[in-house]
Parts: structure tokens; C-alpha cells; sequence
């Protein structure tokens, strides 16, 4: 990981400790050598002598907006000494130590809870209690969220957060760091993010046209975001070419990937739209990227987005675009997972697509389905145990496969659906296409985490107030797509006047609003299967 590297006096020291030979904290069995206890002894007491200078003690509560900030070394030293560190677990040792020692100070959140709860038993003007209710929120603030506060100041310090936050939630995944404290800073760690209190937007020519937009939707730090906008770069057009060509190069595009400059410029090209947030310290490096085709209709197919050539002609005939399919959407930094930066990079793109294009009325993403595959491979093998009739397909179904595999239908088909070969056989596409399709409708719509959508992006566009509107077959005829959701593909479609309803409805009741396509299918699901 690249991180600052200012010049350092007492970091030097810690930096000696660090270059000992080390090895992660193990479970009880032989003991260390001698040599080996002490440099892990060392590096123990470097964290904890950084940790104490580094992170600022808590100021008084009337002291809070007069208190002088730290020294900008503290918070480079912490930078310095992390990004020496070369194993996960001992960045993992690092977080946890933090997390433990530096979070909330419980005795004042009691002692300021007592407080409220001693004015609330006892008539007092209003201005005492909420003075008092504001003090507990003081006390609440873990004492580490000042550090990567201050840290965000230091050149290149956001992007540093947001690769801590990566280390942070991949040690999680590994089991290096568990407990409740670790979950708090996992939790304060959402607002680390760059907000956006001021967008620019870049345009095709790539001329800079301010555009102002007050608030801050999340009330974190007030970083400043550059949403930046493609369209026809050729090669050699300067800096908006350049970075359009190193995100092709980099494989920015997660969703789709980018094969080549050709590919990324036919995604750039007439009738096709794409945007990035990037942020003040790099602007340059995209964090979110978001692709848009401009269409007649609502696309069942990504091949007719991606493969197809781009019309011969370099104008739009702007008559005829009347819906924006919102087709790819890639976080490009795994330290920003669970930050609504999607969210909020969607509305702006719809605001300057209607901005641009004032008779465009229909809003619709083309999305992927992750994970479908996987569940109906793990749901054959769960019915396969059963040794009864088959309850995911009806019996014609059942003896049409068959006669086309020539074996069990079970078997067959859990071979079959783990590779990408069935789809070259055109009855077998045909045989499957009306049980995977109701298959699918029940996995997007029935299936559920917490009482919300199993699936992550039905779960990211119902979130966002979208429907789901309809299954699409053989939308993804990709290696990609036919592995990972057997060729199909969903539309999620925005009704600008109904989102902010849909949103709240599936948020509060846990209820998917749906189509009639989607729901028929349910229907079907319901009717001919048993789970």
C-alpha cells in the first residue's frame, strides 16, 4: 500500500522497531525464541507509543472548539508507521489495538446519561436539557475519529482512509479482528468517506462548468467530489482522453470489463453516456463509475449495448432518445463498500440527463444478477437428497430435459448449469428457458436477508426506489453471464415521481414493489414448487 511519507524525528524509532522480523499473534503450542518474543514484545510497545501520541485525547466538552488542532507529524507518524507495516495481521494488531483503547470513553457516556435522565425526571427549561443531550452526543464520539479526521487533511490522507477502511474490512472477513469494538470502528469507519457539498461537472469538450449543490446528504466530512462526464474523447484530446484511456487500461469497469480503447470508446461514444466520482486529492482516479445508454426502449440485452457498433453517425438524433439505461455500475475502491456513493452518483446523472435531454422520461438499469447460479446449483443439490419427485420443475419439464440430456434431470442439470456449454444446445435453451425464468423471479423477489432482498443489487435498486420490472432471458450471453446468473438479466426501472414512496414502502415493510411480469412468474414459482 502507498502511503505519505513525510520526514519523521521520533517515527525514526518506531520504524527501526518495525524492520525487526515479525510474525502475527498465534494460538497457545511451542513458545517463541527468545529473539522472536522480544521483536513481537517491540513492535507491541511501538503501536502502543504511537497510538497514545498519535490519536488526540478527547477536549473537554467547553473546550471543544478552542482546543488547537494536533501537530500535523502526530498524524503523519500514524500514517508512516501503518503503511510500513507489511502483513495483514499486523495491521489487523494495529486497528484492534486502536479500536480497544481509543474508542468511547464509557464513564463519560454514563455519567452524561445520568445527567439527562436526572433532568428529564425534573421540570427544567428546555435549553438545560438539550445542552445536556448535547453533551452526551460529545461523549459518544470515539476518540479515534478525530485522528482519521485530521488525517483526511494531510495531502493524499482520503485516499489513504480509504484504503485503511479496505485493510479494515478484509481483517474483519478474515477473522483477524472480531468483538464489539472492532464493530464500532467498522461502523464509525462509513464516515471516513468524501461527501459531496460541491459537484463539478466536466462536459464533453471538456471545458470546466461549475455547477453548485448545497447540502451534504450524509453529514460526514465535507470533502469536495468531481463528478466527471465522457463523451467522444479521441486519442490524443488531452487530460479528459488520457483518463478515460487509463480507465480501460485499468479495468475500471467491473460490471462489464473493458477489453480494449476501442471497447471503452464505444462506450463513450453517441448514444452513450459515462460518468465518475473522483474526488479533490486525485482527481483523475475514479472511485464510483456509472455507464448509460441512450435508447428508444428499455434494453433486454447487454450484447445490444456493449457489442453492438456505434451508429455511423457522430450526431444523436436526440428525437428518438427517449430512456436512459443505467447499465454498469462499478465502486472501483473496496474501502468504499456500504457508502451510498451509487446512490448519490445516480441522482446526479439523472438530474443532468434531464437537463440535457428535457423529453426524457423513462429510467431503467439493465442489471446483472449475481449469485443466482450459485443458489440454484446449491438448491438442486438440497432436492437432489430428497430422492422424490422434482418440485422446481413441473413434470413435462422433467421428461423434456431428460429426453435432451439423456440422464437425470438433477444430475444432469447441476452439470450443465456449472458451465457455460448448455447454452450451445438451442432445445436446451429452449427447455429451460420458462423454469429458470420463474426460478430466477423467486430468488430476485422471495428470497431475503433480514427481510430484505437476498440478492445484492435487487437489494442497491430497491434501496433506491426502483421496481422491479423484468427479467430478461438470455441478456448476457457472455462466459461471465451465463456462470454466474445463467444468461439472464433484470431491469430495474425508476419512476421518478414514485421513488421516494417505493424507497420508504421497502425500507420501513420490507415490501418489493413489482411488475406484473415479475409477479406472474412468482406466481408460477409458488404454484409448482415446494421450499
Amino acid at each position: 500500500m502507498r502511503v505519505l511519507r513525510p520526514s519523521l524525528s521520533a517515527g525514526r524509532l518506531l520504524l527501526l522497531w518495525l524492520r525487526l522480523p515479525v510474525r502475527p499473534p498465534r494460538p497457545p503450542g511451542p513458545r517463541l525464541s527468545s529473539g522472536r518474543a522480544a521483536a513481537a514484545g517491540a513492535l507491541e510497545r511501538a503501536m502502543d507509543e504511537l497510538l497514545h501520541r498519535a490519536v488526540p485525547a478527547m477536549p473537554a466538552y467547553g473546550l471543544r472548539e478552542k482546543t488547537p488542532a494536533p501537530a500535523e507529524n502526530q498524524c503523519a507518524d500514524f500514517v508512516s508507521f501503518y503503511g510500513g507495516l507489511a502483513e495483514a495481521a499486523e495491521r489487523a494488531e494495529l486497528l484492534g489495538r486502536l479500536a480497544r483503547g481509543f474508542g468511547v470513553d464509557h464513564g463519560q457516556v454514563a455519567e452524561q446519561s445520568a445527567a439527562v435522565l436526572q433532568l428529564l425526571q425534573q421540570p427544567r427549561e428546555a435549553a438545560v436539557l438539550l445542552q445536556a443531550e448535547d453533551r452526551l452526543r460529545y461523549a459518544l464520539v470515539p476518540r479515534y475519529r478525530s485522528l482519521f479526521h485530521y488525517i483526511s487533511k494531510l495531502d493524499g490522507g482520503v485516499r489513504f482512509l480509504v484504503q485503511l477502511r479496505a485493510d479494515l474490512l478484509e481483517a474483519q472477513a478474515l477473522k483477524l479482528m472480531e468483538g464489539p469494538h472492532v464493530r464500532a470502528l467498522v461502523s464509525s469507519s462509513r464516515c471516513w468517506q468524501p461527501c459531496g457539498e460541491g459537484l463539478d461537472v466536466f462536459p464533453s469538450e471538456g471545458q470546466r462548468s461549475p455547477l453548485s449543490i448545497s447540502g451534504n446528504e450524509r453529514g460526514a466530512e465535507k470533502h469536495v467530489l468531481g463528478m466527471v462526464f465522457f463523451r467522444v474523447p479521441e486519442p490524443g484530446a488531452g487530460h479528459l482522453a488520457f483518463t478515460v484511456r487509463s480507465a480501460a487500461e485499468n479495468q475500471s469497469e467491473a460490471v462489464h470489463p473493458v477489453k480494449n480503447w476501442v471497447d471503452m470508446k464505444r462506450r463513450v461514444g453517441p448514444y452513450r453516456r459515462c460518468y465518475f466520482l473522483s474526488h479533490c486529492s486525485a482527481p483523475g482516479e475514479p472511485l464510483i463509475i456509472l455507464h448509460v445508454a441512450l435508447t428508444s426502449e428499455i434494453s433486454s440485452s447487454i450484447q445490444t449495448i456493449i457489442v453492438k457498433e456505434s451508429p455511423t453517425s457522430e450526431t444523436e438524433e436526440r428525437d428518438t432518445i427517449t430512456t436512459a439505461i443505467l447499465y454498469s455500475l462499478s465502486l472501483t475502491q473496496q474501502g468504499l463498500q456500504g457508502v451510498e456513493l451509487g446512490t448519490f452518483l445516480i441522482k446526479r446523472v439523472v438530474k443532468e440527463l434531464q437537463k440535457e435531454f428535457p423529453h426524457l422520461g423513462t429510467f431503467s438499469s439493465l442489471s446483472p444478477i449475481p449469485g443466482f447460479t450459485k443458489w440454484l446449483l446449491g438448491l438442486l443439490k438440497s432436492k437432489a437428497k430428497d430422492h422424490g419427485r422434482n418440485e422446481l420443475l413441473t413434470d413435462s419439464e422433467c421428461k423434456e430435459i431428460a429426453e435432451i440430456t439423456g440422464g437425470p434431470v438433477n444430475e444432469t442439470l447441476k452439470t450443465f448449469l456449472s458451465s457455460s456449454e448448455w447454452v450451445q444446445s438451442e432445445q436446451l435453451v429452449r427447455a429451460l428457458q420458462a423454469p429458470l425464468m420463474r426460478l430466477c423471479a423467486w430468488y430476485l423477489y422471495g428470497e431475503k436477508h433480514r427481510g430484505y432482498a437476498l440478492n445484492p443489487v435487487a437489494n442497491f435498486h430497491l434501496q433506491n426506489g426502483a421496481v422491479m420490472w423484468r427479467i430478461n432471458w438470455m441478456a448476457d450471453v457472455s462466459l461471465k453471464g451465463i456462470t454466474g446468473s445463467c444468461g439472464l438479466m433484470v431491469n430495474y426501472r425508476y419512476f421518478l415521481e414514485d421513488t421516494a414512496t417505493n424507497r420508504t414502502t421497502y425500507l420501513s415493510s420490507k415490501s418489493i414493489k413489482a411488475s406484473e411480469q415479475v409477479l406472474s412468474l412468482v406466481a408460477q414459482f409458488q404454484k409448482n414448487s415446494k421450499l
